[in-house]
Parts: C-alpha cells; sequence; structure tokens
C-alpha cells in the first residue's frame, strides 16, 4: 500500500510538471504569434509610411513642375513618367477630349509613358501616337468615368484594348495581348476650369486598386488638373502676347521676330522663302455701309481663310487694319503665286450676311529671288499688292525691283521713253531739246553732270506748265526730299525710289488745260475735280506703260492725299500714305510757297515754317514736320 500511495503521489506530481509545461509552451506559442503578427503589422505600416512618403515627394514633383512655368506638353509627359518609373505603373497615358472637323468627339494623346504592345497596336493600324484619334465611345468605361467624374477600374485589359484599338484584327489583338503584362486598367476623370478635359489612364500588375490607391490617384489628379490649369493660363498669357486678338493670327511682333529667324535661316541654307501681303478690299466701304461691326467680320473672314489655307510651319499674320502678312518658309516664287491665288479664290468664294462677297489685293515676294534684306522684301511685297489694287483689285501680283544701282539710267530711260513715244503733249522745239538731253545722257549717265542734266531735263518739263518754274528748282527739291528720307532712316532704295517719283510725279500737270493751271481766279468745283485727276493722270496714263518704273507709282498716286484723310485722288489717311509721298506733298507745297504764282506772292521761309506747321496732323503728320523743320533749318538750302 505503501509503495502505491507514493507512485500515485509520484505520478500527481509528473502530471503537475507535464501540464506546467504544457501551459507554458502554449504561452510561449501565443507570444510567437503574437510576435509574427506584430511584425507583419509593422511591415504594413513601414510600407503605408513608404507609400505616404513617396505620394508626398510625387505631389511635391509636380507642385515643382507647375511653379516652373513649363509648357503643358512638357508637364504632361513628366506627370506621366512619374507613373510609370517611380509608381510602378505599366503604362501611363493622358487624353485629352477633342472635336474633329464635323463636331463630333475624339481622345487624343497628350503624353504617355511609352509601352512596346500600344506601339505594336498603332503599327498594326498604320497611326502615331501624335496623331491618332482614339474613340470617343459613349457607353464606353473610358467616357463614363468622365461623364460621372469619377474613377473606375476593370481588368478587362483586352476589352480596354479592342475600345480603343476597333480597328484591330481578333489575330493582331491576341498578339498584342500577348505582350502585355497587366492585370488591370484605371481610369481617372481630369477636369480644367470646372470643364472637361480628359481622363489620365494607368495600367498595373496588381489585379485590384485599393482604397489607399483611389485615394491617392484621386489626390494625383487634383495635382494634374491643377498643373493643366497652370500650365493652361500660362500658355494662354503667353499665345495672348504674340496674337491678334479679333482673327487669332499671329501679331505683327511675332511676324517680325520669325522673319528675321527665318531670313538668317534662309541666308544659312541658301533657301528661300516667300511673303505674301494681302489687303482687303474696299473696307471703308463696308464700314461707312453697314457699320464697323461688319468690317471686323469682313477681317475675321480673312483670318479664317488665311488659317485654313496656311501649312502648319506657315505664318500667318494680322499686321493692322486690313493688311495681313503670310510668311512661307521654304517656298519659291512659283509655289507663293499658286498659293496666293488659292488664297484669293478662297476669299472671293466667302458669302457674308449683309455684306455679301469680299475681295483682297495680294503681292508676292521671295527672299533671295527678289531681295536679300528683310525691309526691302516687306516693302516689295506692299508694293506689289498696291499694284493689284490700284489694277483693280481682287488679284496676285509679283514684286519687281528697281534696279538700285542706278536711278539716274532709269529716269533717262523713262523720259527717254515718254519723249519718243510722245505720252505727254508738248511743242516741238521743246521736245527736240529734251530730245538732245537725252541722247548726250544715254551714252554718258556716269558722268557726275549728269544728274544736273536729267534735272534740267524735268525742269524743261515743269516749265511748259507753270511758267513760274524756276530752273534748279527740281534739284533743289531733290536735296531737300533726301535730306528728309535720311533724317527718318529712310533705306537707300526707297530714297532712290523716292528721287525717281520725285522727277515724275506733276507729270500728269501736261494732260490738264493751261487755262485751268494758270487761273488767277478761284477754281470752280469742275475745275477743282480735273485738278485732283493729275495724280492717277501721270501714274496710269503716261507711266503705267513703262515696266522699269512700276515700284514709284504707288508714291506718284498718293502724293496729294492728307494725313487726316482730307486729300486726293482716294481720301486716304495716316500710315495709308506711303512715306515717300508725304515727304513729296510736303516738299512739293514748301517749294511752291517760295515762287510767285497767279494768285499771289512767294512767302518768306518763316512764314512758310508757320504754315507748314499749321497744317501739321493735317496734311501731313506731325513726326514730319519736326523732321522737316530741323532739316530746313540745320542744311544749307537758300
Amino acid at each position: 500500500m505503501g509503495i502505491l500511495s507514493g507512485l500515485k503521489n509520484l505520478l500527481g506530481q509528473i502530471n503537475e510538471i507535464d501540464s506546467s509545461i504544457y501551459s507554458k509552451s502554449r504561452d510561449f506559442a501565443d507570444v510567437y504569434a503574437k510576435n509574427i503578427e506584430l511584425e507583419e503589422e509593422i511591415a504594413a505600416r513601414t510600407k503605408e509610411l513608404e507609400q505616404a512618403n513617396q505620394t508626398i515627394l510625387t505631389l511635391n514633383s509636380v507642385w515643382d513642375m507647375m511653379n516652373s512655368s513649363q509648357p503643358l506638353s512638357n508637364m504632361l509627359e513628366k506627370i506621366v513618367n512619374i507613373l510609370h518609373e517611380d509608381l510602378d505603373y505599366t503604362f501611363a497615358v493622358i487624353l485629352k477630349i477633342e472635336k474633329d472637323e464635323n463636331g463630333n468627339k475624339y481622345f487624343s494623346v497628350k503624353a504617355d509613358s511609352g509601352n512596346r504592345s500600344i506601339a505594336q497596336a498603332l503599327s498594326f493600324i498604320n497611326e502615331t501616337m501624335e496623331t491618332y484619334r482614339l474613340p470617343y465611345i459613349t457607353n464606353s468605361i473610358a467616357v463614363k468615368s468622365v461623364l460621372e467624374n469619377k474613377i473606375l477600374s476593370t481588368p478587362d485589359m483586352t476589352g480596354m484594348l479592342r475600345m480603343f484599338f476597333p480597328r484591330l484584327t481578333e489575330e493582331q489583338l491576341k498578339e498584342v495581348m500577348s505582350g502585355i503584362n497587366s492585370k488591370s486598367c484605371t481610369i481617372i476623370p481630369l477636369k480644367y476650369s470646372n470643364d472637361k478635359f480628359g481622363t489620365m489612364i494607368v495600367t498595373s500588375q496588381r489585379d485590384n486598386v485599393t482604397d489607399t490607391e483611389m485615394n491617392f490617384l484621386s489626390l494625383y489628379a487634383n495635382q494634374v488638373e491643377l498643373a493643366i490649369t497652370v500650365a493652361g493660363l500660362f500658355e494662354e498669357v503667353k499665345k495672348q502676347a504674340i496674337t491678334d486678338p479679333l482673327t487669332g493670327l499671329y501679331n505683327r511682333r511675332y511676324f517680325e521676330e520669325n522673319i528675321i529667324k527665318e531670313a538668317e535661316r534662309s541666308l544659312r541654307l541658301k533657301q528661300p522663302f516667300s511673303l505674301i501681303a494681302l489687303d482687303l478690299d474696299y473696307l471703308k466701304r463696308i464700314n461707312d455701309t453697314y457699320g464697323h461691326q461688319y468690317g471686323d467680320i469682313a477681317i475675321k473672314t480673312i483670318g479664317n481663310v488665311l488659317k485654313k489655307e496656311a501649312r502648319s510651319i506657315d505664318i500667318p499674320s494680322r499686321i493692322g487694319g486690313e493688311e495681313f502678312e503670310l510668311l512661307l518658309p521654304g517656298v519659291d516664287s512659283k509655289g507663293a503665286l499658286i498659293a496666293a491665288e488659292r488664297i484669293r479664290k478662297s476669299i472671293e468664294n466667302q458669302v457674308i450676311d449683309t455684306i455679301g462677297g469680299i475681295t483682297a489685293s495680294i503681292g508676292v515676294a521671295t527672299f533671295l529671288e527678289h531681295s536679300d534684306r528683310i525691309d526691302e522684301l516687306t516693302e516689295l511685297a506692299d508694293q506689289a499688292m498696291y499694284k493689284a489694287k490700284i489694277s483693280g483689285r481682287n488679284q496676285v501680283r509679283i514684286a519687281q525691283k528697281i534696279d538700285s544701282t542706278s536711278w539716274q539710267q532709269t529716269a533717262i530711260e523713262t523720259f527717254m521713253d515718254i519723249i519718243s513715244k510722245r505720252r505727254i503733249s508738248i511743242d516741238d522745239s521743246t521736245m527736240n531739246t529734251i530730245n538732245l538731253k537725252l541722247e548726250k545722257l544715254k551714252s554718258n549717265v556716269s558722268n557726275e553732270n549728269s544728274v544736273d542734266a536729267i534735272y534740267s531735263v524735268v525742269d524743261l518739263i515743269s516749265q511748259t506748265y507753270n511758267q513760274s518754274y524756276k530752273a534748279g528748282t527740281t534739284k533743289s527739291k531733290l536735296y531737300l526730299a533726301e535730306m528728309i528720307a535720311k533724317r527718318i532712316d529712310l533705306q537707300p532704295d526707297e530714297i532712290n525710289k523716292l528721287r525717281l517719283a520725285l522727277m515724275l510725279y506733276d507729270i500728269g500737270n501736261l494732260m490738264i488745260p493751261n487755262a485751268i493751271l494758270n487761273k488767277k481766279e478761284p477754281l470752280t468745283e469742275e475745275e477743282k475735280n480735273i485738278i485732283h485727276t493729275h495724280p492717277l493722270l501721270a501714274a496710269r496714263e503716261i507711266l503705267k506703260p513703262i515696266s522699269n518704273i512700276q515700284e514709284v507709282i504707288p508714291i506718284i498716286e498718293n502724293h496729294h492725299e492728307n494725313w487726316d484723310g482730307s486729300g486726293y485722288p482716294e481720301k486716304k489717311s495716316g500710315i495709308e500714305i506711303p512715306i515717300s509721298s508725304q515727304i513729296i506733298l510736303l516738299v512739293d507745297a514748301f517749294y511752291a510757297m517760295t515762287q510767285d504764282r497767279p494768285y499771289r506772292q512767294a512767302y518768306d521761309i518763316d512764314k512758310i515754317i508757320d504754315i507748314i506747321k499749321s497744317e501739321a496732323d493735317k496734311r501731313w503728320s506731325k513726326k514730319l514736320v519736326e523732321d522737316f523743320i530741323y532739316v530746313v533749318k540745320n542744311e544749307s538750302l537758300f
């Protein structure tokens, strides 16, 4: 019994020890399990912190981009690259909602991170990411995301490909899908100034999008929208600085900056470029008849035609008023004439409510062909345009440059043509005298006395209709005109044109009866109208048939136009009048006042200056009067 009792006690003690050991091992197991659970939680929290930190860094990088005033395209490219490279999305793209020519919506790619499978899909349908128009399908997940302003996700990668590339065959679709390692696609809507901009799409190797990821993408989209808004405003301000507000074309400053760059490129590569100068016909008539709002509509219509007809590299610009310029890089005169005629026809085909049809006069000049100087090229294009206008409007003319090496030779040939073909009516004796002078000059143009001989020819012609015209007056007029021209920095070629115009501007008087020209009593309205025809008579009846002086005709036609629009024959005003015409008008008036007239005696210099000053901003510009007075007071004219 004693032995059995001892064994029981021993077994009891052993059971107590086993129970204690089991209890402690269970406690150790619980502690171990809890340690593992805690480690997992710490790892999860660490990962969340890392993700939060990455989110902050990513959002900061977008913020930094916004503060850098980068172009919108650069910003969007960096945004999708961050998603792809830093946040492990297999592909990222930003799409913008656009409208085609018929008003139908589509998505255009504004930025993408690049993807081999997408590139393969595009190659199958012969498209590029830059030009491809992704379908805007109303019931698609992409459009639904935009319309509901909600982030949506789908695992149907095949469906997404089929939606955006409907032209892929099933075989092509399978081949593209074989290279895609993404398991889900998330669509995030984007807004711009409270309007629907488009969408940002990301693909991932993860099956599902977590709530945390959704929150991040929502925050990221907000930053992207802000970036689009800031960059869009920057682009808008930049656009406004270079854009004409009425037409949406480039403005004068942008045109002038770019023609300089184009000229530098042209000289470097020995490649021509062309300039089209365009002027809307009858704008004043439109304004006077229908009101300035319709004049603006006509100007806008020209702008729309130029935008439609211009290539992407061309620079269509509104220079001011009804004047436009179109810069055509890499285009020679033949190509420019074709483009100009196409523009002319397109304008002619426009029909505007109330106004009806409109037309334009167009001039063409080509760099390296007509000139290798920008200032001269623009002047030649303008003169060709003006030639189109005075020849009946609604036509295209190409520039013809005066040979600037010998304006004297041009003058001699012009007068020989006038005299030999009897384009003016003068007595035989004077005709013979002039003819002899011209024959001598013809073979001796380089002689230093040739210029004076040319002046004497002009003096002789002028004296046939103006008996008070003194010998030597032409030379004095030319000297004063040259001093004024140099004072205002007129280019040498323009001074040569001014010289020619000054010797020819009054030749139309030879077609006006002497009884009117030398009448002492006040002229009747009918007689005044006859006088007012002499600029056009000179330009169109006498000089137009002479090919080598076409460039000076606009100067002669406008030499009686007043700064305030009260002149004749077309009542032009301000900068519509060529500066050389204004110089001739002023010089002519000055010398007329120094000579006796049938109806008055000559004035002294002080009286003349006072009269000219009183006509500032009326007959001529105030600035020109100031330059004239400076020349008169500082040059030895008398």
